[in-house]
């Protein structure tokens, strides 16, 4: 296959203008010295509901900047099929996430380096999490400022139920994190967003608008990537297909996929390389024989606790035509008010049972009861949180469905598959309405609407999960980084046994941090853009992180102030 022919050359190809590929963009082509073309088979991003924070859950369900992905049936959520939304758009999933900015703890990257991702600790991260960000609060060892990334809080927390969600959590013994993405993240805390002067700021606004004017960087959208083109076990190209021609492009250095934790994988596959008999169960004739591709895949799934709220101060009263035609109206003018947040400004991070040393139960809370995509809200007022268990044991994979390109693959996550995942909702369960249940909230607190009081023992708390439970969309892990056989990409994310071909986005995770997954595969992105340019690596971190002293013996630092019911997890 030498002798190919291509209808243009470039230096660098990147398959995906989304969370990491955006980064890429602007990282690889800063200098001017290398070409560079970036692949995206969305288009623009010139959408209200993509760049008002607060209509975040309208792109999720739109044909138009969404893939459209679902699971197979999944077993452990009664059956159900869940739908997996993906940006395809430029900025890709930063364009239609919820914007929630967590980078994780310590604990996660630590375990990456377990798992043979050498340089991954988190004093090697910390410093490109810093280079990417321009923090709103200012500078400390942890936080920076002047990078692209827009991070705030939204509203500053006006809303009191903010505030006490921060309160309960202190009072029912978690201690005091001044910054979750800092020092430490166990405990109640502010939360941050990426947000910019009241619009979203995903990786499109961050990192690609502002690189697009370079003479040496090209962005063709409405492009979809069918395959890698190889001379024996190197990649030398891309295939594209874009108004029904098919084109052929050169790298004369790399091909770089940063196409999702879904389509990455998929890509390798098409182009052969991945477990090699399965690929030729598609009549694709094996390249190299790489079993880890599309296995190892991991989500976060999340429920919502609901009470009534006793005052009319949440969000549910702005659920009419007028009040959300005055945030729209607020928002156009100014870039301020409800319109310029997310909603998620307070959050809390604690460990389920005692043996942990880091957090594994995160919490999203919302001055209103109402869902993730918006589709229903509780009558009345209301508030909830978003109870997720992130350190999930089970495991699922991604597999082709077919040799075209245009198919979507088969999802299979296994959720709950392991009973300790299980035992996680139950304890967090019991955790949070021992949280709702501490004096901050006397002043608001109704009574419970979902799970509702009837749901008590294990089997009820089981049923209401499995029935209930919705992605957090953190697919991850699909072309593992680290060591061993199923291993996919080395700690420069170079695919092992290919030369030229790297895979830098979430699907590269060896586990999925405890937290939302965009700051992570934005990092992802600034670090392998180091690795790929040949630069040494930002000199590790010296910051110290927070452990508890009795983690082993504690769930918590100190008893709650009022005692709940009984609860399955507490100290």
């Amino acid at each position: 296959m030498s002798e190919q022919t291509f209808d243009q050359s470039v230096d660098y190809i990147v398959v995906g203008a989304g969370s990491a590929g955006s980064v890429l963009a602007n990282r690889l082509s800063a200098d001017g010295s290398n070409r560079v073309l970036v692949l995206e088979f969305g288009g623009k991003d010139n959408s209200i509901y993509i760049q008002m924070p607060t209509a975040f859950s309208i792109p999720l369900n739109k044909p138009r900047f969404d893939w459209g992905l679902h699971t197979e049936p999944e077993p452990g959520l009664q059956g159900r099929r869940i739908h997996q939304a993906r940006g395809k758009v430029i900025g890709g999933s930063s364009s239609i996430n919820g914007m929630a900015y967590v980078r994780g703890c310590a604990g996660d990257y630590d375990e990456w380096v377990e798992r043979g991702a050498e340089g991954w600790s988190y004093a090697d991260v910390l410093p490109y999490f810093k280079r990417a960000e321009d923090c709103l609060y200012g500078e400390d060892e942890y936080r920076s400022t002047g990078g692209p990334l827009g991070v705030c809080n939204g509203n500053n927390m006006k809303n009191p139920l903010y505030r006490a969600f921060i309160k309960a959590g202190r009072q029912a013994g978690y201690g005091e994190s001044r910054d979750y993405n800092g020092y430490r993240q166990e405990g109640f805390c502010r939360m941050d967003m990426t947000v910019r002067d009241g619009v979203r700021s995903s990786t499109a606004n961050a990192y690609l608008k502002p690189a697009m004017s370079r003479q040496n960087l090209q962005v063709e959208t409405h492009a979809l990537t069918t395959r890698i083109l190889m001379d024996g076990k190197r990649a030398v190209g891309i295939e594209y297909q874009k108004d029904g021609k098919t084109y052929r492009i050169q790298a004369r250095r790399e091909v770089i996929l940063s196409a999702s934790a879904f389509n990455s994988p998929k890509l390798l596959m098409l182009s052969g390389i991945g477990p090699a008999e399965h690929l030729k169960e598609h009549g694709i004739e094996p390249v190299h024989d790489l079993p880890g591709v599309g296995q190892n895949m991991q989500d976060h799934l999340e429920v919502w606790v609901q009470q009534m709220c006793t005052q009319k101060i949440t969000l549910n009263g702005w659920l009419n035509p007028l009040g959300q035609a005055w945030i729209g109206a607020r928002w156009l003018l100014f870039k301020s008010g409800l319109g310029a947040s997310n909603h998620f400004e307070s959050n809390g991070y604690i460990r389920s049972r005692a043996g942990l040393k880091y957090p594994d139960l995160q919490y999203h809370f919302l001055a209103g009861a109402i869902a993730y995509d918006g589709s229903s809200a509780a009558k009345g007022h209301g508030f909830q949180v978003h109870l997720g268990a992130n350190k999930p044991k089970s495991r699922g994979w991604m597999r082709l469905t077919s040799a075209d390109p245009a198919a979507a693959p088969e999802l299979v996550f296994n959720y709950l598959q392991e009973e300790e995942d299980k035992q996680s909702y139950r304890n967090g369960l019991r955790l949070t309405r021992e949280i709702f249940a501490q004096p901050a909230f006397d002043p608001y607190r109704g009574e419970e609407l979902s799970p509702g009081k009837d749901v008590q023992s294990d089997d009820e708390i089981d049923e209401w999960v499995a029935r209930t439970a919705e992605t957090a969309y953190h697919p991850c892990g699909t072309c593992r980084m680290g060591s061993g056989p199923m291993a996919v990409v080395d700690p420069q994310c170079r695919v092992y046994g290919i030369d030229n071909l790297r895979v830098v986005d979430s699907s590269i995770m060896p586990t999925v941090t405890n937290g939302n997954i965009n700051a992570p595969t934005i990092m992802i992105g600034e670090k392998a853009a180091d690795s790929i340019l040949g630069r040494d690596p930002l000199a590790p971190s010296e910051a110290p992180v927070y452990a508890p002293s009795d983690w082993q013996e504690h769930q918590r630092e100190t008893a709650p102030e009022r005692p709940g019911t009984e609860q399955a997890g507490s100290s």
